[in-house]
């Protein structure tokens, strides 16, 4: 048997036309008509009206935080459950993330929590620059409850979409929240251009500032003017074609991941002390990985030992993200809270949840997990 992967690429037939189609109008070097046609079908998926093809999530999110300010001496909030890349460009732009717990309702964002923080700020004198909620492992964070406390305080909100294209919150896409929004295309989300990533915004501005300094800031000029120092951060039109061709079967990719949910919990939901990752109800998240919860005493194995037998079938699962508090590269951030987030960390597991796991593969995972709980 193959080894199942966690979170696989799952191509369609329409990317390989249209990847096709880029190497015969020879529009294979950064920028091109797939670029733009792929950002013009993008936004109004994010619920956005403009957006910006970029190498990657995290390109995207560096100049998000770049065009609103972030600089040296700064501090930017951040949950502590989340990958290193929504808090990584806080530091490359000189700023400290201030890492905060998540709510064990929806593992995202504490609402309550950030107000504390921000109050607490604004007594300072110093508020942060910027508040990055991260919609989590396919779930969004609950904006009905963040965007007004960050329009309390007068901070903008960065919306960390990587994880979760296609997840709802209050009936708006993921994407739709905040000054602007950023979203990962990396081999294993729930859809991929291979690398890249989309920086989406209502504002036109904003999106062509992105636009400009992801091209080296190259001002208009016959020769190459420069008047600040920008990146290479552009999506290549080939990439963009994959990208066009996978956003058109997103919801059949939504669909098969909830599927994969659905039938976890029900072979899986009646055992003891396992649990999974709950659904939060201001939202439809897309279970990008569907996680589920160990408690050692009550299942009889831990979630180190259930991911070890699962290794030993050649079987791909993870544990849930390390919260940022404890990675020692944030060792000298301020942080608050952090206790849920730990608790997932310790008993969190991920399971394979790709868009084209078969029944089988499910099944062989289904059958270790109840097998090792406790008779």
């Amino acid at each position: 048997m193959s080894r199942v992967y966690l979170s696989p690429p799952h191509m369609g037939g329409e990317e390989q036309r249209l990847v096709a189609e880029a190497f015969a109008s020879n529009w294979i070097a950064p920028l091109g008509p797939h670029v733009d046609a792929f950002e013009r079908e993008f936004a109004p998926a994010a619920g956005r009206r403009h957006a910006a093809a970029l190498s990657s999530g995290t390109a995207a999110l560096h100049l998000a935080l770049a065009i609103l300010g972030v600089g040296p001496g700064d501090e930017v909030v951040v949950p502590t459950l989340t990958f290193i890349a929504s808090a990584s460009p806080v530091v490359h732009l000189g700023a400290r993330p201030v890492l905060l717990d998540v709510d064990p309702g929806s593992w995202t964002l504490d609402p309550g929590l950030l107000d504390e923080e921000l109050a607490e700020a604004a007594r300072r004198g110093r508020l942060p620059k910027a508040v990055v909620p991260v919609d989590l492992y396919g779930q969004c964070a609950d904006y009905g409850a963040l965007v007004p406390v960050c329009e309390r305080w007068g901070v903008p909100l960065v919306e960390d979409a990587a994880e979760a294209l296609g997840a709802t919150c209050g009936g708006r896409p993921a994407g739709a929240f905040g000054r602007i929004a950023i979203f990962s295309f990396n081999g294993n989300k729930i859809i991929t251009t291979s690398g890249g990533g989309m920086l989406a915004s209502d504002d036109p501005g904003l999106v062509a500032r992105a636009r400009f300094l992801s091209t080296q800031a190259r001002d208009p000029a016959p020769h190459y003017e420069h008047s600040v120092v920008g990146f290479n951060y552009r999506m290549s039109n080939l990439l963009a074609a994959v990208g066009r061709g996978q956003l058109r079967v997103l919801p059949d990719r939504v669909a098969a991941r909830r599927r994969n949910f659905e039938e976890y919990r029900r072979a899986l939901g009646d055992l003891p002390g396992l649990s999974f990752m709950p659904e939060a109800p201001h939202g439809t998240g897309t279970r990008w990985l569907t996680v589920a919860l160990v408690d050692p005493a009550a299942f009889g194995a831990s979630r180190e030992d259930l991911r070890l037998l699962l290794e030993e079938a050649d079987i791909e699962s993870r544990p849930a993200w390390k919260p940022l508090h404890l990675q020692p590269v944030f060792a000298g951030c301020r942080s608050r809270g952090g206790a849920v987030a730990e608790g997932i960390f310790e008993r969190g597991l991920c399971l394979p949840s790709g868009s084209s796991l078969s029944d089988g593969d499910r099944e062989r995972v289904i059958a270790i997990l109840r097998g090792a709980a406790r008779g």
